[in-house]
């Protein structure tokens, strides 16, 4: 997690700081206004709350907020797309900057064009800034500061999955894409079989938390196919049965799927959980969904992170997936674990969040959905359930510009 010798290119990520809106919906109370079975948002999909914005606020209010209070909370000199506003206030335009849009990949997409840069033979010194951020029923963002790269084992993998197998549920391809990047890869490149228990803590993709589940269940499952002597006397009992299933049969198994998380369910509390935290309560976050995760594994066990291995697996649209290994170090102030943690400010965030009924979440998606991509509007400038410094729309003009500005301190903003 920390910064390390960059001249040996043995890099790491420096900082971290995450930003969600202070708007939400308790999904039980969604579950009786939608006349939805009870259980089923709660318990089906494993979720607590979701996050919403409100007509003031955007994927770009959003990059803008966390952004620029990463910058002013470890104290980092500003050094491209909207975001340059930031930077122009210091008269730093010797910027590279691409937007990479990939659905829920779009931000593993970036964060590993950052590490190319970094490693390649024009990199300059300079920081690596990577935003993820993204637009749907709920919208977040969250941040870290590079240089970056990722220590042994010789991950990460990139997996191109062709389509004869497209008519499969996204679920489905999920769990085959976690078994392949998880498992038949790392042997690939490892010469041995994978483990669990081969890594810390797991940090997944959470379109909901019930996927998550269901993932590990799925690696444990193929943990005990691969070496049955590696799990106890009543999981092998207990999974034994299903061992003869083809691929397809296993996948479509609603006694194994039930049966492998009973007994995944100790090593899922243990090395997976603890990352759930946001997941659960700001709800599906696409691009920014991992590394939300991984910013809740922070906050949750910063303490006795240094020296752990963390498996992350990114996935996205039913096409892409990628696994890679971090090996977390404490560093110096103000890139400390215990820093990073003040910085996120998880728990204050979430204190500070305000609960909406269901009718006025609902309201406030259709005002979203008639406003999408049109122009030539102005908002309701309404920030009164902002925090201190964070950016707000205000306006979209005839040429689809759109305008913002800083609770408490107004800016302006424009570009086509």
């Amino acid at each position: 997690m920390s910064g390390i010798q960059a001249c040996n290119k043995v890099l790491g990520i420096l900082a971290m700081d995450i930003y969600f809106p202070p708007t939400y919906v308790l999904q039980e109370a969604l579950e009786a206004h939608d006349g939805v079975s009870k259980g089923k948002y709660t318990i089906g999909l494993g979720q607590d709350c979701m996050a919403f914005c409100t007509e003031v606020e955007d994927v770009i209010s959003m990059s803008l907020t966390v952004v620029s209070s990463l910058l002013e909370k470890y104290k980092i000199d500003p050094t491209q797309t909207f975001l340059m506003q930031i930077f122009e206030k210091s008269g730093n335009t010797d910027i590279e900057g691409v937007d990479s849009t990939n659905a829920c990949y779009g931000g593993t997409a970036a964060l590993f064009n950052c590490v190319n840069w970094v490693e390649s033979a024009s990199w300059d010194g300079r920081y690596g800034l990577v935003v993820c951020t993204d637009s749907a029923a709920n919208l977040e963002a969250v941040i870290w500061l590079m240089p970056m790269i990722f220590t042994s084992p010789t991950l990460p993998v990139n997996i191109q999955l062709l389509m004869e197998n497209c008519h499969k549920l996204v679920i489905s391809w999920h769990l085959i894409l976690a078994n392949r990047c998880f498992c038949q890869k790392f042997e690939n490149l490892e010469g041995r079989p994978f483990s669990i228990l081969d890594a810390d803590y797991f940090v997944f993709h959470s379109p909901y938390n019930k996927l998550v589940q269901k993932s590990f269940a799925r690696l444990y499952f193929n943990n005990f196919l691969r070496n049955a002597s590696s799990v106890d006397e009543v999981a092998r009992g207990k999974l034994a049965p299903f061992s003869a299933l083809s691929a397809d049969e296993s996948y479509q198994s609603r006694d194994l799927e039930k049966a492998s998380q009973q007994v995944a369910k100790q090593l899922y509390d243990l090395k997976v959980q603890p990352s759930t935290l946001l997941p659960k309560q700001v709800g599906n976050m696409y691009t920014a969904s991992l590394y939300a995760a991984f910013a809740s594994l922070i906050q949750k066990k910063h303490s006795s992170l240094a020296g752990k291995r963390v498996i992350m697996f990114s996935y996205g649209s039913g096409l892409t997936a990628t696994m890679f290994s971090l090996h977390l170090q404490d560093g110096q102030h103000p890139f400390s674990l215990s820093n990073i943690v003040k910085v996120m400010d998880v728990p204050g965030k979430l204190k500070l969040r305000h609960e909406f009924p269901p009718e006025k979440f609902v309201d406030i998606m259709k005002l979203m959905e008639h406003r999408y991509g049109s122009k030539d509007f102005v908002t309701s400038k309404d920030s009164s359930l902002l925090l201190a410094d964070t950016y707000y729309l205000t306006e979209v003009d005839t040429m689809y510009r759109r305008f913002y500005a800083k609770k408490a301190e107004p800016i302006h903003c424009s570009r086509p």
